[in-house]
């Protein structure tokens, strides 16, 4: 298939969590440092105070979140968690999205870790503005554990019967991520589920079927996996996130991942378009890592 990306490494040298030491950062926690313990990345922790207008107000929360960090540090080192892995408490005060931006690019991060604080607006669940923020904006790969990823987390258990899914439209988006999705999979010992979905009713017969499982094939042909990897191919009539969504619980599956093109606007991003890959981020049970290509 011509247009795919050649082979490589989806390397891991730091890591940030982005935490409010909220129960949603506490989701996020465990999967940041299985991430940082198995490439060997150094993982910092970021929170960032937001500014407050009132003399000495400001000074006060600062103050109580490094209270905060010292006491998730000591709780992490005193179980464990932390042993063997370098890391870093950073804690700043200023607009959110601002300062983890600088620390990013300091620190020379290659994945935000980020919870979500789940909330329902008319008609969408929302992440909450920083998770947002962080989801929208920022240029590295970011692994978001959105509201009710919870309800299907298996970190810390057999990593060996993990099932990542990839779904794809063969867009070029796709097949820029599709090297880093393979190496990540690998790296887990899991088992890659490669997705399309198509708006045609499709049966297996169907030369569209046939076509379309080929072209999945063909995505992985040249590139090892260590699990034998799973093809399929969907038919819908309404949205696509939501076949994401059914499918990606169907296989219980342990991480959804999206590659996302880099666009100035990001509405313009082409294979997972941002507001699709927004209502995956918003309804998977399982966390969902997004590719920037």
């Amino acid at each position: 298939m011509s247009g795919v990306a050649p082979d490589r490494e989806f390397r891991l040298r730091s890591v940030l969590l982005a935490t409010d030491f909220s129960e949603a950062s506490e989701t996020a926690l465990p999967h940041a440092l299985l991430i940082a313990r198995l490439y060997g990345a150094k993982l910092y922790f970021a929170h960032v105070v937001p500014p407050f207008p009132l003399p000495g107000k400001a000074e006060a929360d600062l103050e109580a979140a490094w209270r905060n960090a010292h006491d998730l540090e000591h709780r992490l080192l005193q179980g464990g968690s932390l042993a063997g892995l370098q890391h870093e408490f950073i804690v700043e005060q200023g607009a959110p999205w601002e300062v983890l931006n600088q620390i990013i690019r300091q620190k020379k991060i290659d994945l935000i870790v980020s919870g979500a604080h789940g909330r329902r607006g008319i008609r969408k669940v929302l992440l909450g503005s920083v998770a947002e923020q962080i989801f929208r904006n920022a240029d590295c790969p970011v692994f978001t554990a959105g509201p009710d990823s919870h309800l299907q987390s298996r970190v810390g258990g057999d990593l060996a019967k993990m099932t990542f899914l990839f779904p794809t439209d063969f867009g070029e988006a796709s097949l820029d991520a599709i090297p880093d999705a393979i190496s990540y999979a690998n790296q887990f010992g899991a088992k890659l589920s490669l997705l399309h979905v198509v708006h045609t009713a499709a049966s297996p017969e169907s030369f569209l079927y046939k076509a379309s499982l080929q072209m999945l094939k063909d995505l992985t042909g040249r590139r090892p996996l260590n699990v034998e990897p799973e093809f399929l191919v969907e038919s819908v009539s309404g949205p696509v996130s939501k076949q994401i969504l059914k499918t990606a619980e169907a296989l219980k599956a342990d991480l959804i991942i999206l590659g996302l093109r880099r666009f100035q606007h990001v509405e313009a991003a082409s294979h997972a378009p941002w507001p699709m890959a927004y209502e995956v981020v918003c309804g998977a049970k399982c966390p969902v890592l997004t590719l920037r290509c």
